[in-house]
């Protein structure tokens, strides 16, 4: 019985100095499975906290089964997307438990200019769980056809997130 609560308390004091931004200095890693019309995979994302409430990153993605189209496959190029992206960390400006964070922000990629929208909960002060919402908001090529869809959309993200 001890045991247990000695295990119970280190659990308590671990969950507490969890912290979903820190500001300046702060550096986050994030995995997740993307989705999205046309397929599932997986996304990789790193942000790099540069103020208080601001920080940058660089997003990369990959569909991992893409459907085909029209008896074509996709190639890697159709599948894969790399962004550079800012983020307004507002968590705290919303007055939420300093586990939580939310982050609106812009990103540049490859295809498009989007913008995003995602929330972090830290469970512990190195690991916990983000959701993400990606959507273009310009398409560098206005008449997308077949693949090039498959990287100007809709995109929501699931995952793990790390402090790093």
């Amino acid at each position: 019985m001890r045991k247990i609560i000695t295990i119970a308390v280190l659990a308590m004091v671990s969950f507490a100095n969890a912290q979903a931004f820190k500001g300046k200095g702060d550096v986050k890693g994030q995995v997740g499975m993307t989705m999205q019309d046309g397929g599932t995979g997986i996304g990789v994302s790193a942000d790099f906290g540069m103020g208080e409430n601001m920080s940058f990153g660089i997003v990369a993605g990959y569909m991992l089964n893409a459907n085909d189209k029209v008896g074509f496959k996709p190639r890697f190029e159709d599948r894969a997307d790399l962004k550079v992206r800012f983020n307004a960390n507002i968590g705290n400006v919303l007055k939420l438990d300093p586990k939580m964070d939310v982050y609106p922000g812009l990103d540049l990629g490859l295809r498009n200019f989007g913008g995003h929208l995602g929330f972090r909960y830290f469970f512990t002060n190195g690991f916990g769980m983000f959701a993400e919402a990606n959507a273009p908001l310009a398409r560098y090529d206005t008449d997308v056809n077949g693949f090039e869809h498959y990287n100007n959309q809709f995109v929501f993200t699931i995952g793990a997130s790390f402090n790093l």
